[in-house]
């Protein structure tokens, strides 16, 4: 069985340091399934360029990535 993993993004407030944004406080968190981690530096690619623009008046962001094993289901 092939391994799956969760290319996560994280839209982090400008005040947060990006040490301390965590899936808890983010924004907003995206993530899309790819099939290795390879794939996980540009899975997050796909999940920005389906983003709609930014709002005006809303507070400053950046994103943060992070690529994260999925457990295979049981069964």
């Amino acid at each position: 069985m092939a391994q799956a993993f969760a290319a996560v993004v994280l839209v982090c407030l400008a005040s947060v340091p990006p040490e301390a944004c965590t899936e808890d406080n983010a924004v907003e968190v995206r993530s899309t399934i790819v099939d290795s981690e390879l794939r996980c530096t540009m899975g997050w690619q796909e999940i920005i360029a389906h983003e709609a623009e930014p709002r005006p008046g809303d507070a400053p962001t950046y994103l943060k990535t992070a690529c994260r094993r999925l457990r295979p289901k049981a069964g």
